[in-house]
């Protein structure tokens, strides 16, 4: 039964996400303002999902976040393929959705890679290189989820979390809507590629490798700074990982240390 509800939450969640943000880029003609509306979309659907779904599953609706959430031990490894397999079903409803009902206005529609808010790279698709795509999605989803895991710290009030994450999730649109039409959820993109076809499903491997790996960075991010340590996460069990995390550890002390004997031959003269 708790899986069934943990199931049914991030179905739902990842659903509201994709009519508040692809929804809003489909459906809402365009203007001169439309970016921030879509960024704003987004982070609203995100926010409004934090607080309804949120004490149930923690409201992760991206499979990214999942991954970050269960590298850290914040739920147990079996329950990953529940969410993900929730939050892709909820990505195609909420995409099916949005499609039954753009078919709807004057003229019909079509959905294709250009009008179906989907992610893209490359200038032939009016977007940003290769390149500029993947550092993108690694950088902001390690921000995405560096923020969510600074909601899950003792220390951080607890009724702020949607917040955070919704603020979060709108800033990292207003960044990078014109360099990929922003993914940081490979489920969100699944959820829109799938019917717009084309170059959408083609370049779609990207966008779900490229935001897990950003996950992956946001957790070792988190943990310079956070109480916890590798050894408390799954990445604990790398001996190479705890290697480079104590080989950084010596090298931050050795300047550490330098710079204070300098500070004190300096006072001394």
């Amino acid at each position: 039964m708790r899986n069934a509800k943990l199931f049914a939450a991030e179905l739902i969640g990842t659903m509201i996400l994709m009519l508040g943000g692809p929804g809003t880029a489909v459906l809402v003609p365009g203007f001169d303002g439309k970016l921030t509306m879509v960024a704003l979309g987004f982070g609203f659907a995100l926010l409004i999902a934090a607080y309804a779904v949120g004490p149930i599953s923690g409201c992760h609706i991206n499979p990214a976040v999942t991954l970050g959430m269960a590298v850290m031990r914040k739920i147990e490894m079996a329950l990953v393929p529940i969410y993900w397999a929730a939050q892709i079903l909820g990505a195609i409803l909420g995409g099916f959705i949005i499609w039954i009902i753009a078919r709807g206005q004057a003229g019909g529609f079509d959905a294709d890679p250009a009008n179906f808010a989907t992610n893209l790279w490359g200038e032939e698709n009016g977007f940003f290189s290769f390149g500029a795509m993947a550092v993108t999605e690694i950088v902001l989803t390690a921000v995405l989820m560096f923020v969510v895991l600074s909601t899950t710290s003792k220390r951080f009030p607890a009724a702020m979390g949607g917040l955070a994450v919704g603020i979060t999730l709108a800033l990292i649109h207003f960044i990078s809507i014109p360099v990929d039409n922003t993914s940081v959820n490979p489920a969100r993109s699944l959820g829109m590629a799938v019917f717009a076809g084309g170059d959408a499903m083609t370049q779609l491997w990207a966008f779900i490798v490229f935001p897990l790996i950003g996950a992956v960075v946001g957790v070792l991010l988190w943990l310079a700074v956070d109480d916890a340590s590798i050894e408390d996460t799954v990445l604990g069990q790398s001996d190479a990982l705890v290697e480079v995390r104590d080989a950084a550890a010596g090298a931050a002390g050795a300047v550490g240390g330098a710079a204070e004997r300098a500070t004190g031959a300096t006072d001394r003269s």
